[in-house]
């Protein structure tokens, strides 16, 4: 049973084979911060941590690396509104990334690169493309030959003639710029200084990096010239990824990455996301509605990773819904195995189950594949639990019930979703403890011997309104379980 994923660089799905037996090097674009996070880059995030989980269940060491952006034009402009630093604004919307993850149950990764923490390794690049042919200084700035790369495009498919000039991305093209440039599709690696703007001293003068050339870097300096797994937002594709391609080839002679994966872009209604549009979602504003993180996540794994998906508010009630069904199946254990005695039956997972899932999901980390089979588990559970509940009996043994239960907390805990009892039981049933819920029995039983009828619906009411239902059964004997 072989993992295959769809290659960007190939357009094809290919058998998953790493460099090395047994260990993946994962490197994921990550976040400018000059803002808080928004939806786009919660899929970005929760998808390729969810790989990275799935990786790991399988039994590879994965070493995943995920860098910030932290000098840009965006930071800058938004440093000069705020009327403070680069620095200040970086520092704010790292620490913002870290608790909108957090919230979203995103684990860290290995370690994550800055761009100014990487400068030697940047300037190292720059001067080794300059000394092949593949850069060339002027008035300043280092800009790379991108005619000098015959294989550029490769990774888009877009070829040289059916370009626009101003290919650097994130730096603007001014007049002056395109005067220094050899040929338009060049693109910028190295930044002469700009007056009020920070600035690094190299062999060409004071300046700072292009986008392009800090990831290239930092692969090289993380994870070494040649890794398993490339993975980013498939708006990075073109330039991006384009040009650490032609930038990192150019000097290694050697594959960037065996694999490039691409996650496809969320749109709002319909249309894409932008702040001119009034449909710009950040992770902490949807998330303090509130809405739960867990519906967030699956609203975003039911989707095939590849393909575009559309935020509503349909949608979003739609995944509520399910991880609300989800969530009743993870909580069976915790509800009824006391009841049913799981702690003393062989701890044991379906097989069968655990197959399926992972078929699914084998065929390019189809996880909507994977997410029907803990829908098939969750939703017997939970019919079991309402029988239990409503008639105080199972219709399936005890031992398949704990086997089903475990086999869907383990392949959930995969694709990262978790449920708490004692949150969901505090606001069910206020807090009460078993034992004020037996006082409260054992006094309806002194009503109902006395014959206070009343007295006896009225506790019953009491203990059902706090989420308690009571079992009646022959012999006097009352059971109860928490809805």
């Amino acid at each position: 049973m072989s993992l295959t994923v769809y290659n960007t660089l190939t357009r094809n799905k290919e058998a998953f084979e790493t460099i090395e037996p047994n260990r993946v090097r994962m490197y994921c674009c990550g976040i400018t911060v000059y803002d808080y996070c928004h939806l786009g880059h919660a899929r970005t995030c929760l998808v390729w941590d969810v790989v990275r989980r799935y990786l790991q269940w399988w039994g590879y060491e994965v070493q995943y690396i995920q860098n910030f952006t932290d000098i840009d034009d965006k930071i800058l402009n938004r440093a000069r509104q705020e009327g403070t630093s680069m620095e200040a604004v970086s520092e704010r919307f790292i620490e913002a990334y870290f608790e909108d993850m957090e919230r979203l149950g995103v684990g860290q990764a290995d370690a994550y690169p800055r761009a100014t923490h990487t400068l030697d390794g940047i300037k190292r690049l720059v001067y080794e493309l300059e000394q092949k042919g593949f850069a060339y200084p002027t008035a300043g700035d280092v800009y790379y030959a991108v005619r000098q790369f015959p294989t550029y495009g490769k990774l888009s498919g877009r070829k040289l003639e059916d370009l626009q000039a101003g290919a650097s991305g994130r730096v603007a093209v001014e007049d002056t710029e395109a005067v220094k440039k050899r040929d338009p599709f060049d693109f910028a690696l190295w930044k002469g200084a700009k007056e009020g703007e920070p600035s690094w001293e190299s062999p060409w003068g004071k300046g700072r990096p292009g986008w392009h050339i800090e990831c290239s870097a930092m692969v090289r300096e993380r994870l070494g010239e040649t890794i398993d797994l490339h993975v980013g937002g498939s708006d990075l594709v073109f330039p991006h990824h384009e040009n650490e391609i032609a930038q990192s080839e150019a000097v290694t002679g050697k594959p960037l990455a065996k694999y490039w994966l691409h996650n496809g872009m969320v749109k709002v209604g319909g249309e894409k996301m932008s702040k001119s549009l009034g449909n710009f979602t950040t992770i902490r504003d949807l998330l303090d509605r509130p809405v739960e993180s867990m519906a967030v996540r699956l609203f975003i794994l039911q989707a095939q990773h590849r393909k575009p998906i559309d935020f509503t508010d349909e949608a979003l009630t739609a995944a509520t819904n399910g991880w609300h069904t989800l969530k009743e199946g993870l909580l069976f254990g915790d509800r009824f195995g006391k009841q049913l005695g799981f702690a003393t039956l062989p701890e044991k997972t379906d097989e069968t189950l655990i197959n399926r899932f992972r078929e699914a999901v084998n065929d390019d980390f189809n996880f909507a594949g994977g997410l029907a089979v803990l829908f098939e588990i969750a939703k017997k559970l939970a019919k079991e639990g309402n029988i239990l509940v409503h008639q105080g009996e199972i219709l399936t043994a005890a031992e398949e019930l704990a086997t089903q239960w475990r086999t869907l907390v383990e392949l959930a805990e995969v694709l990262g979703f978790k449920a708490k009892l004692e949150a969901d039981s505090q606001e069910v049933t206020g807090g009460m403890s078993d034992a004020e819920i037996e006082a409260l029995i054992q006094q309806r039983h002194e009503a109902r011997k006395a014959k206070n009828y009343a007295e006896s619906d009225r506790l019953r009411d009491e203990l059902q309104a706090q989420g308690i239902t009571l079992i009646d059964k022959p012999g006097g004997v009352t059971t109860w379980n928490r809805n």
